[in-house]
């Protein structure tokens, strides 16, 4: 098994007093990291997709669920934002069964983090997976391989699934996209369409890198700004897109509310737009470059907890910034380009008026500097 960066944060987490909350998408290591976590102790699993197990938790009260769980030491619920009033349960067992280890995964951190939010403060630990990410591979096998297989991975991504069976990537994306991409977010109440939400996740994976607008969007969809915004915050919240502001500072000539979505995994990205041509054939490499470099630069200070604000800049003028990255008021500025002979100049626009702490451009022969 790949080790994950999460894995001896999660190991230290054990007998505290908390829940553990475990948050990702489907398919990225949930119950790898978690079986590998419990796996020399006793433990009830059970699996809120399962519709038994959701009649027998929604309203189960303390004293069963203390026979439930019997002499184990750790109850395990996965998927657990599918069981009603989970935080309420979860609040219950480490109040009343403090000995007993709760943890709980899920695919859908609007579900999951909205219903233990409020009942949860002080009593839980949070954890949020990813994809696998080029550190982590480093780690497990060595620089120079992993190095070499980036060209691959921009085509396939990080996946485990997907990185553990070379030859068969295409299949695996295939089964992910059509098993579980929309699975989650078609239960979550007011998505009453699924080919409007498959039509903008097209729409959004055709336009990595290129700043959206939800009006435009909606108009071709035939739904309105807000359904569009709504949508799009789904996606967020089930760890499909993530989403870059334009940073400003009210000047006139600054975007104000400009908006970029790129993919988690560029693998799923290229599956939903069918395709997966080498990078030698691709007439996207820029947008997919940026997209993976700023997907995997994302992962590394989350795992790394490295709290940063993430933004782009562009002017009226359509100077551009790719990548800002900034904490207590200092700035690094990025510039993603795959081909290292493009010649860039960091804008006066923007360098004389933010002053940057650093300037720089990451391209396919020094992007490991940025990614380890």
């Amino acid at each position: 098994m790949i080790p994950r960066f999460h894995q001896q944060e999660i190991d230290s987490f054990l007998f505290k007093g908390k829940a553990i909350l475990v948050f990702g998408a489907r398919q990225v290591g949930k119950t790898s990291l978690i079986k590998n976590t419990i796996k020399d102790n006793s433990y009830l699993w059970l699996n809120g997709d399962e519709p038994d197990t959701q009649l027998l938790l929604e309203n189960i009260t303390s004293d069963r669920l203390n026979a439930l769980v019997g002499n184990n030491k750790i109850l395990v619920i996965d998927e657990a934002q599918m069981i009603s009033n989970i935080g309420l349960l979860i609040k219950r067992m480490v109040d009343n069964f403090p000995e007993i280890q709760i943890i709980a995964s899920g695919s859908s951190a609007f579900e999951l983090a909205d219903k233990t939010k409020e009942s949860m403060v002080g009593r839980k630990e949070e954890l949020q997976l990813f994809p696998l990410c080029y550190k982590e591979m480093v780690n497990h096998t060595n620089f120079i391989k992993e190095t070499r297989l980036v060209p691959h991975r921009l085509v396939y991504g990080y996946y485990p699934e997907v990185v553990s069976n070379p030859g068969k990537e295409e299949n695996i994306l295939n089964d992910l996209v059509d098993g579980f991409l929309y699975k989650d977010i078609l239960n979550l109440e007011g998505i009453k369409k699924s080919s409007t939400l498959q039509r903008l996740v097209h729409m959004l994976a055709y336009r990595i890198g290129s700043e959206i607008n939800y009006g435009s969007l909606g108009n071709d969809l035939g739904i309105n700004r807000l359904t569009v915004e709504k949508y799009i915050d789904i996606l967020e919240k089930n760890f499909i897109v993530f989403s870059l502001n334009a940073f400003n500072k009210n000047q006139d000539n600054e975007l104000k509310k400009g908006r970029k979505i790129y993919f988690w995994d560029v693998g799923l990205r290229n599956r939903i737009v069918k395709n997966f041509n080498p990078i030698e054939l691709r007439d996207d490499i820029g947008p997919l470059w940026e997209n993976f470099i700023i997907s995997e630069r994302k992962k590394k200070l989350s795992y790394e907890q490295q709290f940063k604000d993430t933004y782009f800049w562009r002017n009226t003028q359509q100077a551009e910034i790719d990548f800002l990255e900034i904490k207590n008021n200092e700035i690094d500025a990025f510039e993603i380009k795959y081909n290292p002979n493009v010649k860039v100049k960091f804008t006066k626009s923007f360098t004389e008026k933010y002053h940057p702490k650093t300037t720089q451009v990451i391209h396919k022969e020094n992007f490991w500097d940025y990614l380890l």
